[in-house]
């Protein structure tokens, strides 16, 4: 429905014809295969392959693609990860529709466009990045899961996940499990409805 929506309102603009549509990104490569848009909309959270992996793997096989990430969230690591991927620019989609077009166009010219995210990207230039193994023991804290259910699943000492739990919490500047798995989630470090 969304989809649909979106479609009929960027085809009644005169310089903007929609197409492809795709419900997930393995279809969003197949389609750019296809079709080498001037622009992609891509949502972030996809199915399966998602929006920032999409991105990624269309920008890798045609380098000057013009990608613009539409997204509900607003957390800066999400942010940040897309326009590591390849995206030129974020938006979200409570923007107005003229706000959106103005994007797309920008983006379609060459220029990025990151104006409503750009205080975002300014503070996730002042946190310290969290390493693939903190990530994975914040995604099971995040899951409930304690320090000895941990160490198992990923088969390291207890102390260790100990360790990585600290680090975790300092670099998140938050004093404990529960305020470090919210904050992940509203920063956009993890997703609880997703592989990220």
């Amino acid at each position: 429905m969304v989809r649909m929506g979106l479609s009929a309102s960027l085809n009644v603009e005169s310089d903007m014809e929609v197409v492809a549509e795709a419900a997930n990104g393995e279809v969003a490569l197949e389609a750019y295969r296809q079709h080498q848009p001037s622009l992609v909309l891509m949502d972030v959270r996809l199915p399966g392959f998602s929006g920032v992996e999409a991105t990624a793997a269309i920008v890798q096989e045609f380098p000057e693609a013009r990608i613009l990430m539409l997204s509900t969230h607003s957390g800066e690591e999400e942010v940040f990860r897309s326009l590591q991927a390849g995206a030129r620019g974020y938006i979200l989609k409570s923007a107005m529709r003229e706000e959106l077009l103005r994007a797309i166009r920008e983006v379609c010219e060459g220029r990025r466009y990151v104006d409503a995210v750009a205080p975002l990207l300014a503070a996730r230039t002042q946190h310290r990045s969290l390493t693939g193994r903190e990530l994975e023991v914040l995604r099971m804290v995040a899951k409930g899961l304690g320090n000895k259910a941990i160490a198992a699943s990923l088969n390291i000492a207890e102390v260790t996940v100990k360790l990585h739990v600290s680090h975790v919490l300092e670099k998140l500047n938050v004093k404990d499990r529960t305020e470090a798995a919210t904050a992940a989630v509203q920063r956009g470090i993890i997703s609880l409805d997703s592989r990220t």
